[in-house]
């Protein structure tokens, strides 16, 4: 049986990108991804005063698909413009809170921090993702010829600035020196792995403050990621990404996350973090050194399957 077709739809950012294609994977999907780009002025008008027109966008949106997965908040009006024109011939799945009537979709996952609910509401434990155990196994030798055999890893994953936290200098050498005392005084090796929020001027900043014992990597590289997921013995994360602190999370390993001052209200990022400590998944950065376990996180397989089921039920016709 053919797999059926699925349009990915989000702002290209490393965080949606993440969340959509890992369910479009757990579901078995044959996907391809459009980037959503509105043209300038609905970039400020908030989705429920937007028109249901893909007459918003910059690009044309064409779609073959039977199923939309979308995430972000510039993805909201063009998959519920494709569910008006195509009915029950596609089913249209939205990432996050849409913040319009969740009528408008068949599913949407939301983050239980969110506290989000309704009947086509279905909940995860932080953020569905595409990261995988056998994808990080296949790549845990990616870096080896860099990686000191004699030592404990440490991975550092760093996002960027956000409307909830200011990467600036003090708060970024606040982090560094947490990781020097923490860890580096303790014989650990360091990997720092950027992602694609990550001004190159935080990259720089690394490579200056850490010797040349360390592992930095220069850029966006998925392999590295992973393998250094796969090789950490801890993991540190800074705040600003709860999507991946929850990529982290399904490794079963030891994470502190690498708290900054809220420059906003960050009542979402509390919870989120409130719930994750609960569940033994994190502590934070400053904390004395702990090995600890908790259940690996799959929530992207979790939802995969009770939305694979009602999937099957839908008529498309």
């Amino acid at each position: 049986m053919s797999k059926l077709k699925a349009l990915l739809l989000t702002q290209g950012m490393h965080g949606m990108i993440s969340q959509v294609e890992g369910l479009a994977k757990a579901l078995n999907l044959d996907y391809r991804h459009q980037t959503i780009k509105l043209k300038n002025f609905w970039n400020y008008i908030p989705p429920k005063f937007t028109p249901i027109s893909t007459g918003i966008l910059c690009e044309k949106l064409s779609c073959d698909a039977k199923v939309i997965i979308s995430c972000g908040r510039k993805s909201v009006i063009p998959s519920i413009a494709l569910k008006k024109k195509f009915g029950k011939g596609i089913l249209n799945i939205h990432i996050q809170d849409p913040k319009v009537k969740l009528s408008n979709f068949d599913f949407i996952v939301a983050p239980e921090h969110d506290g989000l609910k309704g009947k086509n509401v279905l909940t995860s434990k932080g953020a569905v993702h595409y990261l995988t155990n056998d994808e990080l196994d296949i790549n845990e030798s990616y870096l080896k010829s860099r990686i000191n055999s004699q030592k404990k890893i440490v991975t550092l994953i760093i996002g960027g600035p956000t409307k909830h936290y200011n990467y600036n200098k003090k708060v970024i050498n606040n982090i560094f020196s947490k990781v020097k005392q923490n860890f580096l005084e303790k014989n650990y090796q360091l990997i720092v792995v950027p992602s694609i929020r990550t001004p190159q001027n935080i990259i720089d900043e690394a490579k200056n403050y850490f010797n040349e014992d360390q592992i930095i990597i220069p850029n966006v590289d998925k392999k590295a990621y992973l393998c250094a997921l796969k090789n950490a013995d801890h993991i540190i994360v800074t705040c600003d990404s709860t999507s991946m602190i929850s990529e982290a999370a399904i490794t079963g390993k030891p994470i502190y996350v690498a708290q900054m001052p809220a420059i906003k209200s960050n009542k979402r990022f509390k919870n989120f973090f409130n719930l994750f400590a609960s569940l033994n998944i994190i502590k934070e950065l400053g904390s004395p050194i702990e090995n600890w376990t908790y259940n690996k996180l799959n929530e992207t397989s979790k939802i995969a399957d009770q939305i694979r089921e009602k999937i099957k039920l839908h008529d498309f016709s």
